[in-house]
């Protein structure tokens, strides 16, 4: 499995983003999928991540409302849309798949990672 992370770029606070992730392998369907961010000093934290069938969704609390995950199975690609973002969002986000059907947010679990995508929020 390989994950290819893009979308990131420099945005003004309030701005949002999209970030995408394209996923190879054909097991891609029945894995959880989550994103995560490392700001610069910080430790990888989780940000957001779905289940396998797309029905259950989790978000960190500082990203609650703003950031919205999703899957498309067809495309084999996952998504997290970005809203209302602000300086504290900068960092660089990765995404991860972890072979199991229900979300982790400790990055531990998670099995496959991106090269991860560098968000930059000016205020």
């Amino acid at each position: 499995v390989q994950l290819q992370a893009s979308g990131g770029g420099l945005v003004q606070a309030g701005g949002s983003l999209r970030l995408s992730c394209a996923v190879s392998g054909r097991t891609y369907r029945w894995y959880a999928m989550g994103w995560f961010r490392q700001a610069p000093g910080k430790e990888r934290e989780f940000v957001a991540g779905i289940s396998a069938s797309g029905g259950n969704t989790y978000y960190a609390d500082s990203v609650k409302g703003r950031f919205t995950i999703s899957r498309d199975i067809a495309e084999n690609t996952v998504y997290l849309q970005m809203t209302s973002l602000n300086p504290e969002d900068t960092a660089v986000y990765y995404c991860a798949a972890d072979r199991a059907v229900q979300v982790s947010t400790k990055a531990l679990e998670y099995d496959y990672w991106g090269q991860g995508t560098l968000v930059t929020v000016s205020s």
